[in-house]
């Protein structure tokens, strides 16, 4: 049993595409110790919301000051989607977020808690207390159903 497979539990939950739905159950299936495996992917995927803050806001910034598309694009796609979703927003707040992140189901995580959030102006210390405590709800759920044997043909894991 190398490294290797640990270093991918941890960019796979790291990845957009998979998550903690990918680096768990990779890291099970390939003789790890989920007391050991679930935090060090549970860390690597909270890691995601000041990355993707980081990656956004520094090139949101180099295209809305280069590029008139852009801002254009960017301005009307806010207004719409701050339209679409206020209310809920307004309604759930970052619990709604916390719950987003923590449902271990494709297109919810962290990358798109993060984003959201981002793309609404929310607070960016709230939002990454939000998404860290979806992500260990979300580490646990996928950590359960690897453990019970269940779900493990569904989409709660990511099959590699």
């Amino acid at each position: 049993m190398g490294d290797t497979h640990l270093l991918i539990s941890v960019l796979l939950s790291i990845l957009p595409i998979s998550e903690l739905r990918g680096g768990i159950p990779y890291a099970f299936f390939n003789g790890y110790d989920l007391v050991y495996a679930t935090p060090l992917c549970i860390i690597a995927n909270a890691m995601v919301a000041p990355i993707c803050y980081t990656f956004l806001a520094t090139f949101h910034k180099l295209f809305y000051t280069h590029w008139n598309w852009y801002i254009s694009f960017f301005d009307k796609f806010i207004a719409k989607a701050q339209h679409r979703i206020a209310s809920k927003v307004n309604r759930f707040g970052y619990w709604g977020i916390l719950l987003f992140v923590a449902i271990p189901l494709p297109i919810t995580g962290a990358w798109t808690g993060t984003l959201g959030s981002w793309i609404l102006g929310l607070d960016k210390r709230k939002t990454m207390m939000a998404v860290f405590g979806g992500v260990i709800v979300s580490g646990l759920i996928v950590t359960s159903l690897v453990t019970l044997g269940v779900g493990l043909d569904s989409v709660f894991i990511k099959k590699i």
